[in-house]
């Protein structure tokens, strides 16, 4: 009971503070299967089994462009509509510091909440002669451009990015390694399962039911750490094999850069309450994310504080003058 009585309250505040979305929607800025899409369906399960809401939230597919097209939308023909959250990720902010959402930046939207925190990994179908990043460095470095790579977005995206700052550590020039783009992690996981590439660089939530049911083998995951859990403990860091390489991506969400204020912080306070519910956890955790509690002011501060190191990062590997 006690449980319990610490949501009645905040739950009874938020329908005092503005009125529920009447047609609560999450937009995935890519096919489905990926990370966007994972993003918007554990905002949908969680919402509703915590009746945060009432209604259940609708899940739209927007790709284009890796998130382009879904951010331009929200900025221009949905830029006051209340009911729509858009799902998205480091690599988003990565998109915006090499410039490939044009005029926009990281200033024309209204930054939400946190889901939580992916890393990312490379992996290969569980037949692949790889068994270990070792065997796949050994097989770049005798010819880079032996190795198809497939990633969720074209080059300078989240996806190349990691695999890039490997091929640094290892002594590989990235620029004679192949890549084929997707629109989303979904597809270019239908890829490697298809045979279509050799391996797919992605976050490793993304990834993880395939993972558990012995169709691909993580070759190493770019955390500092190895991660908790039954399937998660057993893959090898990066780091671990010698190649000490760090990427942690997030996953949270927007809205239009004019909902009105009252509306915004009825989305802002049910995410708060959210983030603290036991159901939210357990649908966080068995997608494989950790973690990421920033919300409103202080999600914005971290946003435009990261898009800020990612243009430092562009302009490393060229991408930007």
């Amino acid at each position: 009971m006690k449980l319990q009585s610490l949501f009645i309250v905040p739950l009874l505040f938020l329908s005092v503070m503005a009125k529920e979305p009447n047609r609560p929607e999450c937009i995935a800025p890519a096919k489905p299967g990926g990370g966007a899409d994972l993003t918007c369906k554990l905002a949908q399960v969680s919402m509703f089994d915590t009746k945060l809401i009432s209604k259940p939230l609708k899940v739209t597919y927007m790709p284009g462009g890796v998130g382009v097209v879904a951010y331009n939308t929200m900025i221009t023909n949905k830029a006051k509509d209340s009911n729509v959250i858009v799902a998205f990720s480091s690599g988003t902010l990565l998109n915006i510091a090499t410039g490939k959402h044009g005029k926009y930046n990281e200033n024309d939207v209204k930054w939400l909440a946190g889901a939580g925190v992916d890393y990312g990994m490379v992996a290969v179908k569980s037949d692949s002669p790889y068994k270990n990043l070792s065997d796949l460095i050994k097989a770049l470095q005798k010819d880079p451009n032996s190795v198809s790579f497939g990633t969720g977005g074209s080059i300078g995206g989240q996806d190349w990015m990691q695999t890039a700052l490997l091929a640094k550590v290892a002594q590989i020039d990235v620029k004679k390694m192949r890549y084929i783009a997707f629109e989303g992690g979904g597809d270019a996981l239908i890829s490697l399962l298809g045979n279509h590439i050799n391996v797919i660089s992605a976050g490793l939530a993304e990834i993880i039911p395939q993972v558990e049911s012995g169709n691909v083998r993580v070759l190493a995951v770019f955390a500092p750490n190895r991660l908790e859990g039954k399937t998660l403990s057993d893959i090898p860091t990066a780091k671990e094999q010698g190649y000490d390489v760090q990427w942690a991506a997030i996953r949270a969400y927007y809205m239009g850069p004019k909902v009105a204020q009252e509306d915004y912080e009825w989305w802002l306070n049910a995410f708060e309450q959210l983030q603290k519910t036991k159901e939210f956890q357990e649908q966080r955790n068995s997608r494989g994310l950790f973690e990421f509690n920033k919300n409103g002011k202080e999600l914005e501060e971290f946003v435009k504080q990261q898009t800020e190191q990612y243009r430092a990062l562009a302009k490393e590997f060229n991408l930007i003058k």
